[in-house]
């Protein structure tokens, strides 16, 4: 562009200022929200790209074909003795075993809870984590050796070289351990936690290490080359064919199999039943970004058309004057890219000072990488430049320079222009409407999930786990429970290996059914202790919940063989293939281990509610005490009771460090991603919203002002005011109600696949459509119908005078 073409852009953004301001503004604002989210994409799309040769590591996945069960998909664990077993066959191959899990140090009697892997010697050659101090791959050779991250080291040793310190480490019993290496923190975009690395013992007693199917920890192996890997991934099915029969049963690989996925795809994959929600969230963001860029695009594009009628006679003037249409359609383009350029300048600043927001709506820690942030800006300079001023800039060209001069008007487009702006206009509202429902939806099932009924009453509770640490055997168990039951507030205390929140284990078991073939159908176990129903308040339907009056309740000192009492869930009613809850009282399932039904409870939910709430049973152990998660029923302050539970644990087991939340916090972990992406989407979704508003009054007060004279014409004629405004909204409407066809089908679609990731979800009501719809319109009217009221009020005279 030469210093005409700049001086012509010049005078025509200072002439028309409120355009001007319109058009850069709305571009800023949607690179600013294309930048935000792109940055969000790509940090949820890094996770574990920072370590060396991460494309040549995989995890193994344990994965089952069991439909129904609660245990049917693939999970990233694997059994103890798996790695083991393929050493033996493929001796070749290079991997290491993690088990992650809570850890403490124990320093002056005191415990500190840290994150604690314990790995194979061979854990730095598959993960060549960064080192600070010592020789990653030598590091583990003793079985005393410890290696720990960097702030640990400062955290335990201060400025102190920690190699050569020793350290007490309790995993199991406190044991010492000397340092012998240390590696630098690892980043937040990672799934691995673990601040200390020991040796993985040496396990033979286990017999759960060497059953297939059990997930004790996670198996990683190294390949080369992806060929590699893919040509080891098809030994893997005769592998479990010839070592899983006698755990599994014939043709072991019909139910279960191994498979390999990359590292990398590991923090967006799903695990078990659930949905690919992580992976959905991540592009679905990603998409709100693209999406309001393209709207401010559209934006510029339809301003610009509509404002082209302006600079038609300073066309005609350059065409009389010499310039050729490629002359014209280069400056034109220019203009566009230096537009742009100005909105991604200040697209950038807005980015700036939004991600504070963003990171504490978020819950993130984004920030903005600026040897990345500038080639991204330089390239959409110049594909949001090219693609918003091409169409501009060509119908600008085409103007004859003899027909501009000789009319009394300027031109706008003809109906080709005018239909071209329509449908910009139905594509944009086509967009506003779809995020306008779909983040009504996001809201409407985020606060279901958070108020629909668990079964059980979640204020209240306090959820302890550190009872399943080792070293709380059976009396300081019952010490412990004794104790905290006597703090003020305390109602009740029960124990279970499984808890509000997730916690505690995990299993299920088939339960064959009296005269059905088979192994029968699977139901998720857990085994209570006293007084589990009434902490919990369980409701009954039918029958009895486990009691002192009945001492076949209790499966303390009885083996299975002798018949076990149970209470089932309601979902259990239909699973065990019962009519009612009353029908199911009093009978007997469960073949070599038969189990008598005493009582129906209704479904408490305890895990994710983007998981199957599964049928369930419940076993009474008296004397369960340790090894389980407590479960305290309070009222009063929370805070208060959480200080005075571990005062209690300190004081008596002050070397297990004391783990205990609210069932509201633990229950919030599941809502946490669903929440940071809503609020991430709503405001993704309100500022592409407000690009698009901002545009149609822009294009509304533009189109308002070219149509004074007609509107002069119209009044004298005998139109009167509500005849002018009824005119003016009505034709801005129509293309507002056909983007309704567009949007209800792309947003019905896109909510039905979200929603199908929830077990308990909200319907689909069309209340949710309709609503986004009115509300469009009454943004659309109270958009245009300022521009309208004023034009109708014009006096004729002045209107007729108007240039």
């Amino acid at each position: 562009m030469n210093y005409f073409a700049l001086t012509s852009l010049y005078r025509s953004l200072t002439r028309h200022k409120f355009y001007a301001v319109l058009n850069i503004g709305g571009l800023a604002v949607g690179i600013a929200v294309f930048f935000v989210l792109a940055l969000y994409v790509r940090f949820e799309t890094s996770y574990e790209k920072w370590l060396p040769d991460h494309h040549k590591i995989y995890v193994v996945q344990s994965v089952w074909n069991t439909p129904g069960s609660p245990q049917d998909g693939a999970y990233n664990s694997t059994m103890g003795s798996l790695f083991e077993q393929l050493k033996e066959d493929f001796p070749d191959i290079v991997g290491t075993r993690i088990r992650s899990g809570p850890g403490s140090v124990l320093r002056d009697g005191v415990a500190t809870s840290e994150s604690l892997a314990q790995v194979d010697p061979s854990f730095f050659e598959v993960f060549d984590l960064p080192m600070i101090r010592g020789d990653g791959k030598r590091a583990l050779r003793a079985p005393t050796a410890v290696v720990i991250s960097e702030s640990t080291a400062h955290k335990y040793f201060g400025g102190t070289d920690p190699i050569g310190q020793t350290m007490t480490i309790v995993r199991g019993t406190p044991a010492s351990f000397r340092v012998t290496g240390v590696f630098r923190d690892l980043p937040k975009n990672s799934d691995f936690d673990y601040s200390i690395l020991i040796l993985l013992p040496n396990i033979t007693s286990d017999e759960s290490w060497f059953h297939w199917g059990n997930r004790s920890l996670e198996t990683y192996l190294r390949f080369d080359d992806p060929a590699a890997a893919r040509a080891f991934a098809g030994k893997l099915k005769p592998f479990v064919d010839r070592r899983g029969v006698a755990d599994l049963g014939e043709n072991p690989s019909a139910r279960f199999r191994l498979a390999l996925l990359p590292l990398d795809r590991v923090h967006l994959e799903p695990e078990g039943q659930a949905s690919s929600s992580k992976k959905m969230q991540v592009v679905t963001l990603g998409l709100v970004g693209f999406l309001a860029f393209l709207i401010a695009i559209v934006n510029y594009i339809n301003l610009a058309t509509a404002r082209a009628g302006l600079r038609s006679r300073e066309v005609a003037m350059r065409k009389v004057l010499g310039a050729h249409r490629s002359t014209l359609i280069r400056q034109f383009m220019g203009e566009s890219m230096l537009t742009v350029a100005i909105a991604a300048l200040v697209g950038l600043i807005l980015s700036e000072l939004s991600l504070p927001l963003i990171n504490a709506a978020g819950g993130l820690s984004l920030s903005i990488p600026y040897t990345i942030a500038v080639p991204v800006l330089l390239a959409l300079i110049v594909i949001g430049g090219t693609i918003a001023g091409f169409y501009p800039a060509i119908m600008l060209s085409r103007f004859s320079a003899a027909a501009v001069l000789a009319s009394a008007r300027t031109p706008g487009g003809g109906r080709t222009g005018t239909r071209i702006r329509e449908t910009l206009v139905v594509f944009q509202f086509s967009l506003a409407i779809a995020f306008i429902i779909a983040t009504s939806v996001l809201v409407a099932q985020i606060r279901h999930v958070r108020q629909s009924d668990l079964g059980f009453k979640r204020d209240g509770l306090l959820i302890i786990r550190s009872f399943r640490n080792e070293q709380i055997d059976d009396a300081r168990g019952r010490a412990l429970l004794a104790s905290i039951r006597r703090i003020p507030g305390v109602t009740g205390v029960a124990i279970a290996d499984s808890a509000a929140g997730g916690s505690g284990s995990d299993s299920s078991i088939n339960v064959p059914l009296p005269g059905v073939p088979g192994k029968g159908p699977s139901l998720r176990k857990i085994t209570t202790g006293a007084g589990f129903f009434d902490v919990y308040g369980a409701r009954l339907l039918a029958g009895r919940v486990f009691d002192d009056a009945h001492g076949g309740d209790d499966m303390t000192n009885r083996a299975k063989s002798d018949g076990q009492n149970i209470v089932i869930n309601r979902r259990a009613v239909g699973t065990l293939r019962f009519r009612s809850p009353e029908d199911a009282i009093g009978k007997t399932v469960g073949g070599d281990e038969p189990r008598t039904i005493i009582g129906v409870i209704d479904d408490m939910r305890f895990f994710s509610p983007r998981l199957p709430n599964d049928a369930t049973y419940y076993l009474f152990r008296r004397d369960l005490s340790s090894g389980a998660v407590a479960t305290v029923r309070f009222s009063g302050d929370p805070r208060s009771i959480v200080a005075a539970a571990q005062q209690i644990w300190r004081r008596t087991a002050p070397q297990v460090p004391f783990a205990g939340e609210t069932a509201d916090r633990r229950l919030d972990l599941f809502y946490e991603a669903d929440d940071r992406a809503a609020r991430l989407f709503g405001i993704g979704a309100g500022l592409a919203v407000l690009i698009g508003v901002v545009g149609l009054w822009g294009l509304a007060s533009f189109n308002t002002q070219r149509r004074i004279k007609e509107i002069g014409i119209r009044k004298v004629l005998g139109a009167s005011s509500p005849d002018i405004v009824k005119l003016l909204v009505g034709q801005f409407m129509r293309p507002v109600l056909i983007a309704n066809l567009i949007a209800w089908p792309l947003a019905f679609l896109a909510m039905r696949t979200w929603l199908a990731g929830f077990e308990d979800r909200i319907a689909l009501s069309p209340l949710y459509f309709i609503g986004a719809t009115l509300f469009a319109i009454g943004i659309a009217v109270l958009t245009v119908i300022g521009q309208a009221l004023r034009a109708s009020r014009a006096a004729p005279s002045w209107a007729l005078r108007h240039d």
